[in-house]
């Protein structure tokens, strides 16, 4: 290892040396060094804000890459408190296969926890690194999907299904120095100082701005057991990438464009000596979930969060404004009162490039119609939420052995068109356990713009109603309205509202019948939280004379 200059020792005060152990795909160490041979493959978060915050646009606006990380739900996938308590139903629901299941969902939530004790010959862990609270004690778990794992991630395999369900392949040392890989040429004397005070040397590769980087924790392929533990069969469990890549999206944007908006201005990445880069990405990683941005807020003690409450809270706004401006529109094409009745098309679009809504199927979008006469009486309702985050009308909220069909016409109050995926296990009745289901029985999402639902594969497959409905595509869901109206009651305002809700009401209280920490600590933070666990995020209104 080389000396370090007092400017190294200045620059790099938090820093630790990496190790030496190459790292190939899945975690797997290509070294035979195991056990207490293996070297330190990562470092902490704390490693690298030392250099890597305090930048500022030339416009004035913070944009240094911890800060904006720490709010993050990547920064926070260890902490979750949803993830912990569904890991724990699942060892519940298969108690035989416990190590094999924390092994595998660390794989993408604590992956360089993981990751580092698969180089020492080992399983990973969730619990054991889990303190008083919901979330994780030690540093490397707490970290969540850090800087040094996303920028180690080589190219070796990306965008190949031997890649997808956490099989990253880390970049192997070169010369006995890690890498850290970035979008940018380094100078050689910025190289020296990271080199000098880290122990690491920064490389440019493209492929970090690749869709296919985030396809490897994102394309998640789950296995189902029997009783007896047995493989029974295997679920797309959350594709965005397949989806995007059967889209006309994937010409023209990669996930980062959207998740990792880039700065418009020339500005620094690093503090120290820092010059200007075009097209900074800022490390945001804006997804939908604001309900468990809020939530890791409240219950911030509790889940060990390390950004403060202000930068949580802006995380939650900037995830619900772009739900509300860049994911979906809704249009009133038509509005009429025939005899006895009133007939009005809705069309729903998909601005996404991938389904919507997409990832974990707790997640669903619906339509909530509300018309009323001049009175300001309602006349007719559909899909009202309750304050316990429950849809009215909706079959599987109200038994969760059912589950609400894809409709092309609405009539009545109790037909809701709720836009979700429902999982069904091996005897075909819905499930919301992951290692119990074999399929889905119902997946009406929205298709992306370009999206040919009879021309996918069966990972991406529309399924149920909506495969038959001609009126669903990959322009959007073009649904109508019939519903009984009396012409003394005009003129009737019509308020159309696409509702979005991260974890849905079943998938949060299916949990309540576990008996453990985790699955109750949930349930109990939901039950506090489940009137503010949607928003609406697109609307149309009109009035009919």
């Amino acid at each position: 290892m080389q000396a370090r200059t007092p400017l190294a020792l200045a620059v790099g005060v938090w820093c630790l040396t990496f190790g030496l152990a190459p790292i190939s795909g899945g975690g797997q160490p290509e070294t035979a060094a195991r056990g207490s041979q293996a070297q330190e493959i990562f470092q902490p978060s704390s490693a690298c804000v030392a250099c890597h915050n305090g930048l500022t646009t030339p416009a004035g606006e913070d944009v240094s890459i911890g800060v904006s990380w720490r709010s993050s739900m990547m920064a926070n996938s260890g902490r979750d408190p949803y993830w912990l308590a569904s890991v724990r139903r699942e060892t519940l629901d298969h108690p035989g296969l416990q190590d094999d299941i924390e092994d595998e969902c660390s794989t993408c939530h604590m992956p360089m926890a993981r990751a580092a004790a698969v180089a020492a010959g080992r399983k990973g862990e969730i619990f054991a690194h889990v303190g008083r609270g919901a979330g994780p004690a030690s540093g490397l778990a707490a970290d969540g999907v850090s800087c040094t794992l996303c920028h180690q991630i080589s190219a070796d395999r990306l965008g190949t299904a031997d890649s997808f369900t956490g099989r990253f392949a880390l970049r192997a040392p070169e010369g006995g120095d890690r890498q850290m890989l970035g979008p940018y040429d380094v100078s050689q004397g910025h190289t020296t100082i990271m080199q000098t005070a880290s122990g690491v040397r920064p490389a440019p590769a493209a492929h970090i701005r690749s869709a296919d980087l985030c396809a490897t924790c994102h394309t998640l392929i789950t296995r189902a057991f029997g009783a007896d533990g047995r493989v029974i069969g295997r679920l797309p469990e959350q594709v965005p990438y397949l989806e995007w890549q059967h889209s006309a999206l994937w010409r023209e944007k990669t996930c980062q464009q959207c998740h990792m908006p880039t700065v418009e201005q020339p500005t620094a990445v690093t503090s120290v000596f820092g010059e200007p880069r075009d097209s900074m990405g800022r490390h945001t990683f804006i997804g939908g979930n604001f309900f468990m941005l809020r939530l890791l807020n409240r219950y911030r003690m509790d889940l060990a969060v390390q950004a403060l409450p202000q930068e949580l809270e802006s995380s939650a706004l900037a995830t619900i404004r772009q739900l509300q401006n860049d994911t979906a529109r809704v249009n009133i094409e038509r509005a009429e009162a025939p005899p006895g009745m009133l007939a009005v098309d809705v069309t729903v679009t998909n601005l996404t490039g991938h389904k919507l809504p997409t990832g974990y199927p707790a997640r669903r979008a619906w339509l909530h119609v509300t018309i009323r006469a001049a009175t300001g009486d309602t006349v007719f309702e559909s899909g009202a939420v309750t304050p316990d985050g429950a849809i009215v009308g909706n079959d599987n909220d109200a038994d969760a052995a059912r589950f609400e069909p894809h409709y092309d016409v609405i009539r009545r109050a109790d037909e809701v068109q709720i836009y979700e995926s429902v999982m069904g296990d091996s005897s075909g009745a819905p499930t919301t356990g992951l290692l119990s289901a074999v399929r889905f029985l119902k997946d009406n999402r929205l298709l992306p713009r370009g999206f040919d639902k009879h021309t996918t594969s069966d990972d991406i497959a529309v399924r149920g109603g909506a495969l038959d409905d001609a009126n669903f595509n990959g322009d959007g869901d073009h649904l109508r309205l019939e519903v009984p109206a009396d012409r003394a009651g005009a003129p009737f305002a019509i308020d159309v509202e696409l509702r979005y809700q991260p974890i849905a009401y079943r998938w949060a209280h299916n949990l309540s019948r576990y008996n453990a920490p985790e699955p109750r600590r949930f349930v109990s933070y939901y039950r506090d939280t489940s009137a503010a666990s949607s928003v609406v995020i697109a609307r149309a209104t009109t009035r009919v004379p």
